[in-house]
């Protein structure tokens, strides 16, 4: 019998990067877990970034997001080294730019791996280094008249 290690399950895909996206249309939850199902993979990382009505202890009344030409370029490098350093069997990662409302969807981005604690740490690897590489900002409008510019989403 082979060792369980090495069945080709166990092994990043060979081209595991489903879907990336910069969209200024509302972002679906349901595309984005569909993308990343495989058979291979005994976990589905998923994380959802929403808009909050508050931030730095401030009511938010509105809020922007814009990007640099090169953010689908700069998001597609991310995702190739989350890839290259995680058994990946399937990626996607999509964010929302333009006006948006309190509980819209921002980002969302999703890893399938083997095993659960590979897709968790793999999905986490993902938006952080998606938040701090990828040239989208913020723009947000508070209740008291200020606004605040916020970089990398």
């Amino acid at each position: 019998m082979a060792d369980r290690h090495d069945h080709p399950g166990e092994r990043a895909a060979d081209d595991p990067i489903k879907l990336l996206a910069i969209r200024d249309t509302p972002l679906s939850l349901d595309e984005v877990f569909r993308t990343v199902g495989d058979d291979a993979a005994g976990g589905i990382a998923l994380f959802v970034g929403t808009v909050r009505n508050h931030d730095g202890g401030a009511d938010v009344d509105a809020l922007g997001y814009s990007c640099h030409p090169t953010a689908e370029r700069e998001l597609r490098r991310v995702a190739e080294k989350v890839a290259a350093n995680h058994p990946v069997r399937a990626l996607a990662a999509v964010h929302r730019v333009g006006d948006l409302r309190v509980g819209d969807l921002a980002v969302i981005v999703a890893v399938s791996c083997p095993h659960r604690a590979e897709a968790f740490e793999a999905c986490r690897r993902l938006i952080d280094d998606l938040k701090h590489e990828v040239p989208i900002w913020k723009h947000q409008s508070f209740s008291d008249g200020t606004e605040e510019w916020v970089g990398a989403c």
